[in-house]
Order: C-alpha cells, then structure tokens, then sequence
C-alpha cells in the first residue's frame, strides 16, 4: 500500500511517500521537491557484525540519467563515485550517526538513488531528507528525524532554499540538519560572514526544518515498522568496574602527558597490563578495554574540565597552542608554507598552471571547469601508523573540501589572475583539526606564491564538554582526545572580517543557541590570533611570482581572427606552443592566454601574435619570405599564418615568363602592400620597390599598380578564396 505525506518547504510543496518503490528494504521512501525525485532505501542486517565500532554507510549513487545525460567514458555507465558524490555520502551520514545508538553492531546501509534531478533544488537536500525519512520508517532504533535546509542570503535578506543561481549569488551557503531537540549537523560557505549573522541564519534553518520533521512523523505513523530491538553491544561490567578501579589513576596520569608520542606510549602501557589481567578471567577482552578506557575518559574528561576548571593538558578553555609559520619550504614549487599548532603540522604548496589546466567537473547539478584545486592528504606517518598507502579516504576529500570552501571566495578573479591554480596540503603530524591548518598553510603558500588573495584566512577547531544545559565548557583548539571524547567538533575558518566556511558536527541531539554563541565567538578570537601569528612569517602577498613559475602575457585580438592564430587543423598554435615553449589558451572573446615557464620565449610568443594580428595597411613595406610559387605569382608571408600575394606582373618591370626567374621558394623578399580587398586579401608588389629602367613608359616608373588592379584573367577568378587576412595558397 502506497503511503505518501506532503509539507510546506520554502513556499513549494516537498512530498514523501513510501510502498510503492524497493518495497524489499527494510524502508524505502521517494522524495520529490520541484523535479528532483530521489529513491532512498535503507537495509539492516539480521546478525550484528563482529566489529569494534558502529558500522554505518551511507551512499549516494550518481545516476547521469537523472539530468538526461549519457555518462562519458568507453564503458557508458556510472563508475566510482566522484568527489561530489562522496560528499554527498559524507552529508547523508554525519547527521545520522550520533542519532543510532552506539553499541548497534548490525550492519546498517543507507542508499540514495537520484531518479531527477532539476536546476532549482538541491539533490544533497532531498537526498538527506530521504535519508532521514528511511530510517525513521525502518527498523533500526533511529533517535530522528531530522529535517534538512539550505539558506541563502542576497543584499542581506536570507532565502530558504534558494536555486543554485541565488546561492551563486549570495554571500552565505548554509546546510542544515536539525531535529526537534536542536542542530546535528552544519555546514557553511559564505563571503566573510558576521558571527551574528550565522546565528541568526541557524535559528531561521532550525526552524524551517521543523515541518520536514514532522511531515516525516506523520508518515511513520501510517507506514512505520515497528523498532526490533537489537542486541545493543557493551562492555561486560565487570571489566569496566576492575578497570575503573585499578587503573583510573594510571589513565588519567597518562593522559595529563603533553606529548603526544609519550602520551600513546603509556597508555599503551597501561593498556598493555590491563589487558594482561583481565585475561586471566575473561576470553577475548579486548573491546570490553577498549569501552572501558573510552568511558573513563569521557568521565575523566568531564571531571576535570567541568569540576576543576581546567584542560587535561593544563589549557585555559580558550587557550590556542603554540604556533609557528614557515614559507618558501620548497625552492621549486610556486609557493609553500608551514604551519604548525602545537602537536598538528599542514605543508601546502601551489602549482600555478595554465588555463587548460583546469579540472573538468561533471555531476548533477553542475558541468563546468573549476580553476582552483584543493587536494587534502593524510599519510598514516602523521599519526605514527603504519598502513598501506590508498586512494584518498572520505575523510581527506571532505577535509580537503572544506578548506577549499574557507579559500574558494578569496581567490582573485579570473581577469586579474587567469592561473590555475592548485594547493595540495601534506598532513606531516596530527593531534587535532588538520583541516584547519590546512587552511592555515594554504593561505601562507597562496601568498607565498604571489596570489593576490583578497584577504588571509585562518581556521580553528572548537569542541564541547556538555553535562546539561547549565553546566557546560566550550574548548578552542581541540586536540585529538578532546574531539574524541567531547560533544562536539565545530570549525571555523574566516577572514578577520567574517566567516568564510564552517563544519559542525554534534555527538548529541541538539545544540542549545547560546553554545554554538559562544563557539562562535571563541573561534573568532582565536582565528585573530592565528592570523597575527601567520603575519609575522608573511604579511601580505609577495608582489613577483616565483622564478619558476609560469609566465602569463595576455593578447587581445578580434573574435575573428581566433582561426588565423589557430591555423588549419591547429597548425599555427601548435608550431608557436613548440618553438617557443608555452601553452596558448584562446578564449571565445579573442582573449589569448600564453604560458611559459621562460619569459623571454613566452614575450616572443606574444609579439608573434601581435604581428599575426596586427592590422596590414596600404603602402607598407613588409620583407617576408616566399612560402608557395603559382604560375600566376609568388605567396610571401607577412606573418606567420598571413600570406600576400605578388603576381607574376608585380615581380618586376621587365616581362618575367616564369615566377622562378625572380623568386625561388624560401626567398626572403621585400614588398609593398599595394591593395587590400574588403575580404581581406592582401596584394604585394616588388616592382614598386624598384627603379624602372631608363626609358621605360611613364606608367611604369615608381608604384604602378594596373597589373595587379585591372587583371580579370582566369588565374585570378580560380583563386578567389582567402585565408585568414591573406589569399589562400595552393598546398605544396
């Protein structure tokens, strides 16, 4: 039986309905909103997994035939899903992991199936929203729903999920997820954003959230299954008791270690001789342990900051750790930078490359080139790991993702720097918020670079240590154990003028609005900390481009002379690209974009085309070099891709019988343009340049132009056609 509910969402109807698609999941439900319709399935497994941690995947599959199209490839079928597509994943999953309970072992999947897809609703939304709506009908013990928005905001009046061209436009891009107890999870892009405008934009997404919620209770209502209850995995209290007791005091010593290294060797020690205890009562005791030790820090953690009013490692709640910036790291890349917090280290260097250096992307809302490239490593060394080496994880492109976004609305415009540009940030050690420094070293290596940036940006990690409403701590600059054991994970990244990208994630339901204030306000101050810091290693842009990076000279020429620079099958361009040693991009304008690493060659490329282009005029003087001989003349080139043609009776004074008794091919010659025809065709004589015999006719002394003006024979009707500004010659 089909089910379907329907709400109010930003003035359009958004509906749900459940039992007539997939009707073999444990829950299936189809959104549609506008034209985008998405099949969302979520599956649960009958036997719990024998793992140590909740296993939960979210999918999103990109189906190309939701916007019409055949994917590209020789195969024409979806392959690995791209980076859009894993963050798509990433978005489904995080709002619904803190809602599962955490000892569920059973395998849990969630997977979205876009069946349309159109140009004014979000498919991450719908998809979310799916999401959301299928594992409430399921089985699974699921604490949701939650609903999901996006707001815009345009000469600052905010808009509830706006088209993709208002939030092209607009300075702020907010998605959000939110139950009816509070926010789970957030992300931002904006245009240096005021903190006090993001928590206004916060409490109006919470709010717009509210009728998905409750569209989706409804539903749940008519076709919900009842909740099974799972066999929620636990640590055998036993274990936990003896742990607690005889090695609370052990643990907490430990983790006061302000090294890191120092810190994972002793409680590795102590681990090590629990574990050999608890072995002599208990088979295979080694996730009890594990829980055990999770638990005590979690309620050592909250001890110590909330009882005593201070941090393990002996912070104060607002407290950032040590930093220093490095820049010009690595002598042949464009620019590179250091930085490092504390126990957390990002070197980001740029490659500075031409325009068609630019990274095709194609998914369901967009197919565009994007010329500015943040990739996002996390090597298994930074972490003092070892493990093979992989294709980037979710994690590194979602890091990688979110600093591009903090990046994205700083970068000069394509007019002033039409570089491509691309940051690849290398996790050299990690103890807490690597995306944030990896923000940081992006923003030394940009303007270590030379990129004229609009402004730095810096970026900060806040977390939470919760007990109630009344008695909570807010902590800047988390490290690791802290974002483990903590309630929530929020970064920040900015300008000193506002916000430019920011992630929140909550470990609990619900995020009271004085607290995400506070962390707003804390990674503010922060954040002006850091940027004084990284301006001491490097205050503004370098105002020359590395020795080695590119040289760009731009040419403007007409529209239509984009064909003479291309030449026949691209043999021009490709001649210039080789004997100069650049790249030339050509733009549908008559932009013309030359990139090569020696600038003296790429200069020479740049006069080429300005000679190409340039415009000829009646009574120059040009010497060029003979290219083809006809019978009725000689082609001379004037420029590379521009020919003239003299013809056989503007070679001399004196009757020539054939074009070889003057000139030979490859002959330099100089010429005088003598007529230009409105097609373009350009006629050149060499008689004119010379002194006329003694006692030849008037008519012929000094520039007689009757031959090449009045001929009307066959030889000139057969060649008629032109090439570019010049005739077209006969192929040798």
């Amino acid at each position: 039986m089909v089910h379907e509910v329907s709400c109010d969402c930003a003035g359009r109807p958004l509906r749900i309905e459940t039992g007539r698609m997939a009707r073999q999941a444990d829950a299936a439900v189809v959104v549609t909103y506008g034209d985008t319709m998405i099949l969302v399935a979520a599956t649960v497994s009958p036997k719990p997994m024998d793992l140590p941690f909740l296993p939960l995947r979210a999918d999103f599959e990109e189906k190309m035939y939701a916007v019409g199209q055949i994917p590209g490839g020789f195969f024409k079928r979806e392959g690995r899903p791209g980076e859009g597509a894993i963050l798509s994943c990433r978005r489904m999953d995080r709002p619904i992991r803190p809602l599962l309970p955490s000892g569920l072992r059973n395998d849990v999947q969630v997977m979205a199936t876009p069946l349309s897809a159109d140009n004014e609703s979000s498919v991450d939304v719908v998809a979310m929203i799916g999401a959301s709506a299928a594992m409430h009908l399921s089985s699974v013990p699921f604490a949701g729903p939650f609903g999901v928005v996006q707001i815009g905001m345009q000469d600052g009046e905010f808009i509830v999920n706006p088209s993709f061209e208002q939030l092209e436009e607009g300075d702020l891009r907010l998605l959000m997820a939110a139950t009816a107890n509070g926010i789970v999870m957030a992300e931002v892009q904006g245009r240096e954003v005021p903190e006090d405008t993001l928590v206004a934009a916060f409490k109006l997404a919470e709010e717009a959230c509210q009728p998905v919620v409750a569209a989706i209770e409804e539903l749940r209502e008519q076709a919900g299954k009842p909740k099974v209850d799972y066999p929620l995995w636990e640590p055998r209290s036993e274990i936990v008791e003896f742990v607690a007791d005889n090695y609370g005091d052990g643990l907490f010593a430990a983790f006061q270690i302000p090294n890191k290294q120092e810190r994972q060797d002793q409680l590795a020690a102590v681990k090590n001789e629990i574990a050999e205890r608890v072995a002599e009562k208990h088979e295979n005791p080694e996730q009890d342990i594990r829980a055990a030790v999770d638990e005590i820090t979690k309620r050592l953690l909250k001890q110590t900051v909330l009882s005593k009013k201070r941090r393990l490692d002996g912070r104060g709640f607002a407290e950032v750790r040590p930093i220093s910036c490095e820049v010009g790291i690595s002598p042949r890349a464009h620019g590179s930078g250091l930085f490092t917090r504390g126990e957390t280290q990002v070197l980001t260097l740029t490659t500075l490359g031409a325009v068609r250096d630019q990274q095709l992307v194609r998914s369901l809302e967009e197919e565009e080139y994007h010329r500015f490239m943040h990739h996002y490593n996390f090597p298994p060394f930074s972490v003092g790991e070892v493990r093979p080496l992989r294709g980037p994880a979710r994690r590194e492109i979602g890091h990688g993702a979110l600093a591009h976004r903090a990046l994205e609305n700083v970068m000069p415009p394509d007019d002033e720097c039409p570089y491509t540009i691309r940051l690849v940030s290398e996790v050299l050690e990690s103890n807490g918020s690597s995306s944030m420094a990896a923000v940081c070293g992006s923003t030394l290596a940009l303007m270590d670079a030379g990129i004229q940036i609009a402004a730095p940006v810096a970026g900060i990690a806040v977390g939470l240590v919760y007990e109630s409403e009344d008695n909570y701590a807010v902590l800047t600059d988390i490290q690791g154990l802290e974002d483990h054991a903590g309630s929530m994970d929020l970064k920040v990244a900015g300008t000193r003028a506002g916000v430019n990208a920011l992630q929140l994630d909550m470990k609990v339901p619900g995020l009271p609005s004085q607290i995400l204030t506070e962390g707003l306000q804390q990674a503010r101050e922060a954040r002006l900390h850091i940027l004084d810091a990284m301006g001491e290693a490097i205050a503004y842009p370098r105002a020359e481009l590395s020795q080695y990076a590119p040289r760009m000279f731009a040419v403007k020429i007409k529209p239509d002379q984009i064909g003479m620079i291309i030449g026949p099958g691209g043999k021009n361009i490709r001649a210039m690209e080789s004997d100069y040693e650049v790249k030339i991009d050509i733009e549908d304008d008559g932009t013309v974009l030359i990139f090569g690493e020696d600038s003296d060659k790429a200069e020479q490329a740049r006069e080429q085309i300005n000679e190409m282009t340039r415009e000829i005029e009646v009574d120059e003087v040009i010497t060029g070099k003979v290219v083809s001989i006809t019978d009725f003349g000689a082609f001379v080139e004037l420029a590379p891709g521009r020919d003239g043609l003299v013809h056989i009776s503007e070679l001399a004074h004196e009757h020539i019988r054939k074009t070889e008794d003057v000139v030979k091919m490859g002959d330099e010659v100089k010429v005088k343009v003598i007529a230009i025809d409105p097609e373009g065709k350009v006629r050149l004589s060499r008689k004119a340049l010379l002194e006329a015999p003694e006692g030849a006719p008037e008519g012929q002394r000094g520039d007689n132009r009757r031959g090449s003006s009045s001929r009307s024979s066959n030889d000139d009707r057969d060649r008629s056609g032109g090439r570019g500004r010049g005739y077209s010659r006969p192929k040798r």
